[in-house]
């Protein structure tokens, strides 16, 4: 069941949304070459809690860090480590999920570390792109194989692979609620959207196929042929007539 928020609800979702919309705008300027990614995760859980939220991530599942750091083709779930060090032309992905009031917001956005290569930049503007073509399809009366197909599409034209294996969620009371919102579909099917739903939308994209490992920490799923990945995400409310970002920045 796909639970509607009512607006005081969604207010709350706002709050704890726009802090993980604050500390990743933060954590951008941080991701340099030399720095590692256990300092990335130290700076997000201070300031997560500075502005008076839970770290949403740490603990959920067993998962140790506040942070998710995805370099390179790391896809998502990467754990930051004091031994992980940034290096110059890398992509990192920062995936970050906060609490207040027993509400979740979660986001992410893929930052270069230094000068990366032109299929690396592609790679990231696609992914970013196919965010905004999925949030355009997001409106009450919209089915979600809309959201769904918009992603895939515009993946497609450019050329990128498809993450199959991880999917967007509802979101809410908890961090994953229904529905799964995978990066592909058929426009037309699935649930009917309608204004109060809350949902978590994420492309994840590969500059070549989107086969997926989980490597042996149990977390840090990568291309399986080694490829670049990148990973965007907004927690977004539905409305009448759009959606409401709720993790803009």
């Amino acid at each position: 069941m796909i639970e509607i928020k009512t607006p005081a609800e969604i207010e709350s979702m706002r709050r704890a949304s726009r802090v993980v919309a604050e500390v990743l705008q933060q954590l951008k300027s941080r991701v340099k070459p030399g720095v590692t990614t256990a300092e990335l995760d130290k700076f997000a859980e201070q300031r997560v809690r500075e502005l008076g939220a839970v770290p949403a991530f740490l603990g959920y599942r067993g998962y140790p860090a506040t942070l998710c750091v995805s370099i390179n083709e790391e896809i998502v779930h990467g754990i930051p480590s004091p031994k992980r060090v940034i290096r110059e032309g890398d992509i990192v992905s920062l995936d970050m999920g906060a609490v207040i009031d027993g509400f979740y917001g979660d986001a992410a956005v893929t930052v270069a570390a230094g000068e990366i290569s032109a299929p690396a930049k592609k790679l990231m503007d696609v992914t970013r792109s196919s965010l905004e073509a999925a949030l355009s399809q997001v409106r009450a009366g919209a089915r979600l194989g809309d959201v769904s197909h918009a992603v895939e599409e515009y993946a497609g034209v450019h050329g990128m692979g498809v993450v199959r294996e991880f999917t967007g969620h509802g979101i809410g009371r908890k961090l994953h609620e229904e529905p799964s919102i995978p990066n592909f579909g058929r426009a037309g099917t699935g649930p009917t959207l309608k204004a109060g739903m809350t949902l978590a939308i994420e492309p994840m994209l590969c500059l070549g196929k989107a086969d997926v490992i989980v490597k042996n920490d149990g977390w840090t799923a990568v291309s399986a042929d080694g490829s670049l990945a990148a990973h965007f995400e907004h927690t977004v409310a539905v409305t009448e007539d759009g959606c409401d970002i709720l993790s803009a920045p």
